[in-house]
């Protein structure tokens, strides 16, 4: 398709994103994310509420929108220090901190089994840590990709 002729506006600039988790109770769901995970209430209303913490704004959805066991990546300043706040708090982690090419990163899930990837920068020269999928099996870095480690 040919613009010849047509004006060219400047790209509009994005806003923040706010991922959507489905969860099946919100008053429960609220009490987790405020009292353990540190995020404060933005707004709710009946089915639906926005929380955040810092610059990360998360929808939580009662029932509606989404899919249960969906999954975020969240960077923080400091993952091995988020780690032990949400640890003392009593959070579910799946992983803790380990370090990958990307990022040293860790695994928190919420009370429907969403997940938070939390993530700082990667510590050089430190071994590759487990990865763990999303069913829970463990993998391990190997010189061509990665394998299997078990559950």
């Amino acid at each position: 398709m040919s613009n010849s002729g047509s004006i060219s506006l400047p790209p509009m600039a994005f806003g923040g994103v706010n991922p959507i988790f489905r969860v099946a109770d919100l008053k429960k769901s609220l009490d987790y994310y405020i009292n353990v995970l540190g995020f404060k209430v933005n707004w709710e209303y009946p089915y639906i509420a926005s929380v955040s913490r810092g610059r990360c704004g998360i929808f939580l959805s009662e029932g509606d929108q989404g899919n249960p066991g969906a999954w975020v990546w969240i960077g923080v300043e400091d993952c091995e220090t988020v780690f032990q706040e949400l640890s003392a708090k009593g959070a579910k982690v799946r992983n803790p901190p380990s370090n990958y090419p990307w990022a040293l990163e860790m695994q928190v899930e919420d009370l429907d089994g969403n997940v938070m990837r939390i993530g700082s920068d990667t510590k050089p020269n430190e071994p590759i840590g487990q990865w763990v999928d999303m069913y829970g099996t463990r993998w391990q870095s190997v010189k061509d990709g990665w394998k299997r480690v078990g559950k």
